[in-house]
């Protein structure tokens, strides 16, 4: 099927990164730029065990406490996203707990979700996508923040900072997908593994309801393997 996407794209660091797109199932007789071709190296051994394919739908989930991004995708005829690879967060800012104004340098939590015109592969921090923040619960509750980020260069002023190889391995992935039809990149943000027992260590912390909240949205994806839709319903996310 003429679906899968043969090339990569976007760094400020590599020639015409961008400009090789081709919508054909077989690139055998291209000749790939080098960088390309490094990154499709490390990347098609996960892909290929997992039988997904660089183009297929994308989704990330980000534990804060353990420092960890999961780069989950579904196959073609598949029913489930599938874990493909778990990738260490080099750094973010603040504390666990969601973010609540501009400048207070926290990194946020909860749904948020990446679409084509969010990405920057022109960044000042190597590679970067906007991850949505303020997104619609946020604007209810009076949130505020710009710019925040999925990025390279290990740097991190409330976004999610990763290594320069590790985002380029993220972006070429997320840019893929939306290139070949999804709308959006889910990315779903928790401050960590939301376990009932993990959670019952936090009934004191002011954060608590917020934190029940998002491991309704957590659950759901774990239950059914697809993220969920939400809006906001009675002060939280309500999920479907």
């Amino acid at each position: 099927m003429i679906k899968k996407l043969c090339v990569l794209g976007g760094s400020k660091k590599y020639l015409s990164f961008f400009i090789i797109l081709f919508l054909i199932t077989s690139c055998s007789s291209i000749q790939l730029p080098y960088e390309i071709r490094q990154i499709l190296n490390r990347l098609n051994p996960e892909l290929k065990s997992h039988q997904v394919f660089v183009g297929d739908p994308v989704f990330i989930r980000i534990f804060k406490e353990e420092n960890i991004l999961e780069l989950w995708m579904k196959g073609e005829d598949a029913n489930r996203y599938e874990l493909i690879k778990t990738y260490p967060i080099c750094k973010w800012s603040g504390r666990l707990g969601p973010k609540f104004r501009e400048g207070d340098f926290q990194s946020p939590e909860g749904f948020y979700a990446t679409t084509a015109e969010q990405l920057n592969p022109n960044s000042r921090y190597h590679l970067s996508f906007n991850i949505g923040f303020p997104n619609a619960y946020d604007q209810h509750h009076n949130r505020t923040g710009s710019f925040l980020m999925i990025h390279g260069d290990c740097e991190s002023e409330g976004c999610y900072a990763m290594t320069d190889p590790l985002i380029e391995e993220i972006y070429v992935l997320v840019e893929r997908a939306l290139m070949a039809g999804e709308y959006e990149i889910p990315v779903h943000i928790f401050p960590f593994r939301m376990t009932t027992e993990r959670l019952m260590m936090e009934t004191v912390s002011p954060h608590f309801d917020f934190w029940m909240n998002l491991k309704d949205g957590h659950d759901y994806f774990n239950k059914y393997g697809v993220p969920p839709k939400w809006t906001v319903k009675d002060e939280k996310y309500d999920f479907y």
